[in-house]
Order: C-alpha cells, then structure tokens, then sequence
C-alpha cells in the first residue's frame, strides 16, 4: 500500500516558532518526564543539554533531519487540543499518532531487551519512537519487509563536507553504496563506522543490518543508554538526545515527539505511515532525508561543515563528557537566522518523592564474589521518612566506586531504581570482573539531602583447580631417534574425584629417575619460547575437557631411557617413560 501523506509544516523561522511554542505548551502542562527534572545530582542537572565531545564517531555525520512537529493536542482524544496562534488544527491528529506496525513492534522490543539487560537506564520506547520520527519518517511511513528490513534503502547525504562533516568512506560501500565517503544508512541514521561499534542483532537473525528497524532500535536505544544514564532523570534524557545530534533544536523536536507519543499512539499497517514534509517517496533511497527541513534554518543541511557539527556518539567505554552545552547562537540568543528568541519553559518543582529523609541499608553491607562470577547479594536499602514509615516511589541511585572492572547487570556503573511499597530498592545484579580487591558501591537518595549508604564490596581470585588424579590417554610407546623428535603427541587427563577438571596447573620435567627425580640434565628436552631447550615446562593448563598436549619432545644425540613426570596442581603426578634409539649412520 502507496504511503499516506500528511499534514505538512513550513520550514525555517515559521517551523522554529511552532517548536518554541509546542515547548512552551507542553511543558505548561506538565506533562511527565518532560518539566520535572530530579535535582538529586546538580552537577548532573548543570550537564543537561550537552553532547559527548565531537571527537568521536558521529551517528551521520550531521545530516538534516525532519523538523515537522506534532500536532498540539492528545491523540484519539478529541477536543484536547492546546490553543495556541498560528499552530496548524487536529485535522491530522489521528494519523500523525499511528506508527506502522513492524516499527512499533521493534521499538517495544528493543524497550524490553534494554529492561532485562540495562534496567538502570528506564528506556521508553516512545523515545525511540520520537528519534526514529525526526530520522526517517518512522522508516519512511514503514516502508519495511516482513522481518523489517527497509524496501528500500534509507541514506543520508554524501558527507563529502559540502555542508555536512566530512567523512571519507569506512566500509567500501557495504552499508551505503558509496566507496568514497560515508553516508547514514537505514531507519535510525548510523554511518557505517559508528555501526561497527553500537550495531545490534534485533531480530534474532544473527546478523546486524542498519536497514532492519529491529537491528537499529536496539542500537539506539543501547547508545542512549550508555554512560549509565537514566532516561528518567531529565539531566540524561536531554544528554541522551543531545549526544545524537547536538542541536538545541534537534532537542526540542524530539521532546515535542516524545511527548506526544507518550499521551497516545495506536498501530497502523506498515507502508500507511505520515511522512515528513518533503519525503512522498516512502523510501526511494533517493538520500535526500529531510529536504528542505534541515537544522541550518530549512535549507536541509547543517549552516557549518566538519566534523565539529556531526552527530557524535561516545564509544562503549567511553566516560561521560562533563563540558557545558553551547546555547544556540542567534541575533537575541534564540534560533540561528531568526532573530527570534527561543521561549524559555516555565520552571517547575522537582518531581522527587517529598517524605525521604533517610537510607537505610537491608541485608548484608559487606558483600563478596569469586572472579567471573556474580554477586550472591544485590546492595539493598530501604527509603524512610522522618517517622521512620517507608516512602514508596522514591529513587535510589547506585553507583560503583573504586578501581574495579565490576559492573551491574547491562554492564553499567550506576543505576537508578524506585523503591516499593515497603520503601526498600535492590541495585541490580552486580557482576564480579576478573580484577580482584575491594570496592564501594554508593546508594544515594535522588534529590534529598538524605545521607548516602554504602557498601563493601570485594572480588576474590578463583580457586585454583586441583586435580587427584592424571592419565595418559593412549598406551602406544613413546620412541624417537637421536636428534629427532617423537612422532606422536602425548596427551593427559587430569581429573578430580573422576571428573576431568578444567584449567589445571601441569608441571612438566624430565627426571633422572623416579627415586631420585632430579633434573636431567641430558636427553629428550623441550623448546621455550625463545627456542631455546628446557626440561621443565610451567604455566601449562589443562582446556576445558580436562585434557592437556604437551608441546613437542626433542631428543639430543644421548640414546636410552628416560622419564618425563608431570605434576598437576592437587598433588596427581604421572611418570611416562621415553625411548630414545641411536639414529643410524648414513651409508657411506
């Protein structure tokens, strides 16, 4: 089915005056998650409305957008419109709030992919809905395949730096079709070289296509995940949005979406989505994304070039950037080219529970693990008011401190969680990394002056495996000539009560003898890794069968029969003798 086109919306300084006005609408209403903000952490409020720096890999490189705005009024609600001067009516209102079906479906799916394994960070897939609007045009109106690949595909402008960053090609055209310079690819805009870092497998294909709207959900919402944001806190949804593209009018157009979404959607068939002003091809692959609705003032690209104006992504490791935001430049500090001043939201309380005025921790305050493993116990407190009654709904946030590779399930160092009706919160599940030693995990009541808990933490070295027993496996003599090498290899079992047993400590040494096992100094020998001979061999290991094979066993120019004794960790040891015959004389 041919897409559907909707209402469409003047560009430049008449589309920048709707945008300050559907802010300022919005907020006035108080809509959730929108004017509240959690003051708990102000540096993190300080930090709202930054970018990670632009050195990184940038998601497209800083191509155009769409800037068409919702309508001002609650989907499917009729008669709740917000009136405003100069906003377009309702007529539009119903099918600006559906989303085509297989889009929908892959943003709620990369919603719970995230809860199970980032909870910390509370991404709503209304979100994903709001970026995906402004990116693509929900994937051009759901212009999509059964499994969600695009019909066609989705790029951006050629990022040659003729109004956009320059970029030169990272993926010999794969993704793009372009071995000159990069392009953004699929429904949720990624360049080829960011995708090789955030690309994701949402379908279950066992592959990662930015042309599949599965694949690029659960990408994005992992991007705005990381750091250990959470989406709940308005400080890390605007640096969320703003590490995508760092355009304060880029913010505001996905809030106004975000916003709507969230006061309604409904599914529509794919192929039957609104498109965006100057996009009626649902998904030609023309590249032409956004025309004439750019950021620059709507001439469909960027006013500056270079990299300095590219989306930018931090790498998955990356630490959060701490600079302050640059605000929009203008003739009155308000849009670029305007001259208008951009409407600043009324303020309003912060939205944090008002009765917490205490932490108190529940359970175990020092906890412990082995290497590899995951903490048997989550750090758990319990939120109370003056009365000492607990306080339901407050938020607790969690942090990892100290030098330590441990992380919280989703591999994050700090998570937000509300606490129950009984008042308590329980982080979520702490992971031990390899590095041993001893941290802190901080709890902090978000926005109360509440003293913070903490707890011990420690990571303990793995056991080393031991074994009882080792067995050859195989009972063929072990023969070879002078100056040559055995033929066959020697391989051994360790085990331990019956069962072979995994990266066990082996010892090898050639003895004199088995009653008085000192170091031969003549006969079969070993190489190190400089290739030099050795007789004793250390820092083998047993796989994950149990089983071990020696390296190669040389022999000198000394004939007869020795003994070769490994030692496992645990006490097993195991003699094997070796033949060593005198290598015939060449005929003269």
């Amino acid at each position: 089915m041919a897409p559907l086109i909707g209402r469409r919306l003047r560009k430049g300084a008449a589309t920048t005056a709707v945008a300050a006005a559907a802010m300022a609408a919005l907020t006035a209403s108080q809509a959730p998650g929108f004017a509240h903000s959690d003051q708990g952490d102000r540096n993190r409020e300080q930090r709202a409305g930054e970018a990670p720096a632009p050195d990184d890999t940038p998601i497209d490189g800083g191509s155009s957008y769409h800037t068409d705005l919702p309508p001002l009024v609650t989907p499917d609600k009729p008669g709740s419109s917000i009136d405003l001067p100069g906003l377009p009516g309702s007529g539009s209102t119903k099918a600006e709030a559906g989303i085509p079906a297989s889009v929908l479906d892959a943003y709620k799916k990369a919603e719970a992919a995230l809860k199970e394994s980032n909870p910390g960070c509370n991404l709503p897939w209304q979100l994903l809905a709001a970026i995906g609007k402004v990116e693509s045009g929900q994937a051009r109106g759901g212009n999509v395949e059964a499994d969600g690949t695009t019909v066609s595909p989705i790029l951006g402008p050629v990022l040659n730096g003729d109004g956009f960053a320059l970029i030169k090609d990272t993926d010999g055209g794969a993704y793009d079709g372009d071995s000159t310079h990069d392009r953004a690819v699929g429904p949720m805009q990624f360049i080829p070289s960011t995708w090789a870092s955030w690309g994701r497998d949402g379908n279950g294909d066992g592959e990662k296509d930015p042309n599949n709207v599965y694949d690029a959900a659960l990408a994005a919402g992992n991007y705005l995940c990381a750091d250990g944001r959470d989406l709940s806190v308005k400080a890390d949804l605007d640096r969320a949005i703003l590490g995508y593209n760092h355009s304060q009018e880029y913010l505001n157009t996905v809030l106004s979406w975000f916003e709507y979404y969230k006061r309604g959607t409904h599914e529509v068939p794919d192929g039957t989505g609104v498109l965006p002003s100057g996009d009626g091809s649902g998904g030609s692959g023309s590249g032409d994304k956004g025309k004439g609705s750019g950021k620059g003032g709507g001439n469909g690209k960027d006013t500056g070039k270079g990299p300095e104006n590219a989306h930018t992504l931090p790498k998955p490791d990356d630490e959060p950037d701490t600079s302050t935001p640059t605000p929009p430049a203008g003739e009155h500090g308000g849009t670029p080219g305007t001259g208008t001043p951009t409407p600043k939201p009324p303020t309003t309380p912060p939205s944090t529970p008002s009765g917490t005025s205490k932490l108190t921790t529940v359970g175990a305050k020092e906890l412990s693990a082995i290497a590899g493993t995951g903490f048997a116990q989550s750090p758990r407190v319990k939120a109370v008011d003056a009365a000492g009654k607990p306080v339901a709904s407050a938020r607790v946030r969690y942090e990892i401190l100290g030098e330590t590779d441990a992380r919280f399930r989703g591999l994050v160092k700090s998570a937000t969680m509300l606490t129950g009706n009984d008042g308590t919160a329980t982080a979520p599940k702490l992971l031990a990394g390899e590095k041993t030693g001893t941290f802190t995990v901080r709890a902090t009541a978000v926005g109360r002056e509440a003293a913070p808990v903490e707890f011990t933490a420690t990571v303990k070295a793995r056991p080393v495996p031991r074994a009882d027993a080792l067995a050859r496996l195989g009972d063929k003599e072990l023969t070879a000539q002078t100056g040559a090498s055995f033929a066959d290899a020697l391989t051994v079992t360790a085990t331990s009560k019956g069962k072979a047993t995994a990266d066990v400590p082996v010892t090898a040494t050639m003895i004199t003898s088995a009653k008085d096992p000192e170091l031969n100094d003549k006969g079969p020998y070993f190489l190190d890794d400089k290739g030099k001979p050795v007789r004793t061999l250390t820092a083998l290991k047993t796989n994950a069968l149990g089983q071990l094979t020696l390296p190669k066993i040389l022999t000198d120019d000394h004939a007869g029969t020795f003994l070769l004794r490994l030692t496992a960790e645990g006490g097993a040891v195991l003699d094997i003798e070796l033949t060593v015959t005198q290598a015939q004389a060449p005929a003269s």
